[in-house]
């Protein structure tokens, strides 16, 4: 579970790079950026989910120790 946990988050991260790459600064939300943009919020969310689950999973062993 551990492993997929950071193969999820780097898929985020390469999904965050390449969308990146994408954005134009002068029309930021039409078209292709703003779909760049919402997949971008969309892998900062992963992230920060499957950072939650991990401290979860950490508390949880603590506490059956």
């Amino acid at each position: 579970m551990k492993i997929f946990q950071y193969i999820l988050i780097a898929l985020a991260a390469g999904l965050i790079i390449f969308n990146a790459t994408k954005l134009d600064f002068e029309h930021l939300f039409e078209e292709d950026s703003g779909t760049a943009v919402i997949c971008i919020l969309a892998a900062v969310c992963v992230i920060l989910l499957l950072l939650i689950l991990r401290v979860s999973h950490r508390i949880a062993e603590k506490k059956k120790q």
